[in-house]
């Protein structure tokens, strides 16, 4: 397992790979951790919690410097991210008795409610794209449901994986209580068979979730998924466009455009297509592409090279089938073995063209044109994803009853980039997923709903 810097190309550092033993002793442990774990009160695990929020912000420049190196994330992007985790372990400190609390249910019996007690030692199988975050919405709510955690990370963001260990070991947490797995994803699915493995998380391509959900599936254990997404925001004739292309060019663009709900199909009606893509090709044009670690870079590189260049080969066969480029479209030309990739628009994208149907993971956004607003709908929801969307109006109550009622996706936003919060479910529908992050919702995943009836 190598961790390469995707700036330059250099290694960074080799990790050896788990033994089937070193993956079952882990998890045995683990397992062993939680037996002591589950029956913590809620105020213990809270004040670990509240340990681990200090010291995540004790070290912030310290991870975010390890994102930066790991997976080319701007160094104020990565203090935002370890930032938000310990706002996670905060926020679920302060609420998660209250979302556990016993629910009395009125019955003939003298008393009757429903209890909510962990399952045991969940598996987190995370991406490289937030490695602190993904992992930190999952973690927060399981640690303080009373279960226990193992992560196999994605093997490009191992020294991340083994950073959060290590907070969670300096923040004070048993022995054991959460394990990093050094492995592929070919080992995932004897990790996900080992009976002290109760359920399963991942966030992660639509394909990992399926192969994932297969295998769990048959084992019976529980699943969250969140998956691919290919996020349509709409743009209607009554819109201000100024703040409409701004948010638009700040969703495509986060992340280095590596974000599942990131903004990636723009569809605007007719009318207003040419002032607005004016507005937004500038915006657009004006991102800096650079060195993560320099205060003036808008867009670090890519994860990977090989993502890089499946996105470019991406781009390529759609301007084949038609679709025309107006911005980028290029690997640029630094002088180091790299995974940049230029701020790139294609317009004129039709059903039948590749981007009608894929994602495109990466700083790309597609250009659609509606008839109208019922065209623009109609499109949105022409996907086989479902994680986000978005609609700009100036109407708050137009907007309102498009985004509650007429878009199909997990999480629909009325003027305003799609991102997740702690204090709202997060998650998708169709080929975005299944189950609930984040929230009341989100902590309720990992624990048996419970009837416990007294006559």
């Amino acid at each position: 397992m190598i961790s390469v810097n995707p700036t330059n190309g250099k290694t960074i550092k080799t990790y050896i790979e788990d033994t089937e033993k070193q993956v079952n002793t882990k998890i045995e442990k683990t397992h062993q951790a939680w037996l002591k774990w589950k029956e913590t009160r809620f105020s213990v695990r809270a004040e670990f919690l509240r340990n681990t929020s200090a010291v995540l912000l004790k070290r912030k420049t310290e991870l975010a410097t390890l994102m930066a190196k790991e997976m080319g994330k701007p160094l104020p992007a990565g203090i935002a991210e370890i930032e938000k985790c310990a706002a996670v372990c905060d926020f679920y400190a302060s609420n998660g008795a209250n979302f556990l609390k016993d629910e009395l249910i009125a019955t003939e019996a003298s008393k009757s409610y429903v209890s909510f007690q962990p399952l045991g030692v969940v598996l987190a199988v995370m991406p490289w794209n937030f490695p602190f975050w993904q992992l930190f919405r999952f973690l927060a709510p399981a640690l303080m449901a009373g279960n226990a955690g193992v992560l196999k990370h994605a093997s490009n963001v191992s020294g991340c994986a083994l950073a959060i260990e290590d907070v969670i070991k300096e923040a004070g947490f048993p022995k054991d209580l959460f394990h990093v797995l050094l492995i592929n994803s070919k080992v995932v699915k004897q990790a996900i068979a080992h009976p002290f493995i109760k359920a399963v998380t991942l966030t992660g391509s639509t394909e990992a979730g399926k192969q994932v959900a297969q295998q769990a599936g048959f084992h019976l254990k529980k699943t969250v998924l969140e998956l691919g997404g290919s996020d349509p925001y709409i743009v209607l004739a009554d819109a201000d466009l100024e703040q409409a292309a701004e948010i638009c060019m700040q969703s495509r663009l986060i992340n280095n455009g590596q974000s599942c709900i990131a903004a990636k199909r723009f569809i605007l009606v007719k009318e207003i297509e040419k002032d607005f893509m004016k507005i937004f090709l500038q915006k657009m044009q004006s991102k800096i592409t650079g060195d993560p670690f320099d205060q003036q870079t808008d867009l670090g590189p890519m994860a990977r090279k090989d993502l890089r260049d499946e996105l470019h080969q991406q781009v390529l066969d759609n301007i084949k089938a038609g679709a025309k480029c107006i911005l980028g479209g290029r690997i640029p030309e630094f002088k180091s073995d790299h995974a940049f990739y230029t701020p790139t628009i294609l317009t004129g994208i039709k059903k039948g063209m590749p981007a009608y149907e894929e994602e495109l993971f990466g700083p790309v956004a597609l250009i659609f044109t509606a008839k109208d607003e019922e065209d623009a709908i109609k499109i949105a929801n022409d996907s086989t994803f479902g994680l986000g969307a978005a609609i700009f109006t100036a109407s708050k109550a137009h907007g309102e009853e498009i985004a509650a009622k007429k878009l199909n996706a997990g999480s629909c936003f009325v003027n305003s980039l799609v991102k997740s919060d702690s204090r709202l479910p997060f998650g998708g529908i169709n080929q975005s997923g299944y189950g609930r992050e984040l929230s009341s919702f989100g902590i309720r995943e990992f624990v048996n709903i419970k009837t416990v009836y007294i006559q």
